[in-house]
């Protein structure tokens, strides 16, 4: 009973973990999580600045849309967070660690213009998209409903919201 397994890694608390997915399939997917967590604050911190910064014509329909934008990310946080825990893994939450962990730029120093604001907002939910997307071999190999669940409603939400700010850039 004491043994480590592989599908029985014991958690900080001493106590095993044995939900029916490898341990080597819980890490990756928790490395995947942890990226996708690290994106999706990023996006998050982003959005709430250009929600703040936001000038120009469109200042009232923008400053509206963003504000829509950064509370669903923020509501996001949470679930892939504690998707991590369930995993059996350390949540990232540092912002040293989103750092280094997300595929996203920092938000730039000065305040770009409203449309450059959109543009690199599209990007963003983009690439949250593409890191989601990527976990879902090895989260289908390692049979995570859970883990899938989560994903899929990550990528529409992503894919959406790049498709309507890219929709504002067009002539």
């Amino acid at each position: 009973m004491g043994k480590k397994t592989a599908t029985a890694k014991r958690s900080s608390a001493g106590l095993a973990v044995n939900i029916g997915i490898a341990e080597a399939d819980r890490a990756a997917i928790a490395q995947g999580l942890h990226r996708l967590l690290a994106d999706t604050f990023t996006l998050y911190l982003t959005t709430h600045n250009f929600h703040w910064n936001v000038t120009g014509p469109m200042f009232n329909s923008l400053h509206d849309m963003f504000m829509q934008q950064y509370t669903e990310l923020w509501n996001a946080i949470d679930p892939i967070a504690e998707r991590i825990r369930a995993l059996g893994y350390p949540a990232p939450g540092s912002l040293a660690e989103f750092a280094r962990l997300s595929s996203l730029p920092d938000a730039p120093a000065t305040p770009p213009k409203a449309l450059e604001m959109v543009r690199i907002l599209a990007q963003g939910h983009e690439a949250a998209a593409r890191t989601a997307r990527e976990l879902f071999p090895r989260v289908e190999q390692a049979h995570d409903e859970p883990t899938a669940d989560l994903l899929t409603q990550r990528l529409a939400v992503h894919e959406q919201t790049a498709w309507m700010l890219r929709s504002l850039l067009e002539d």
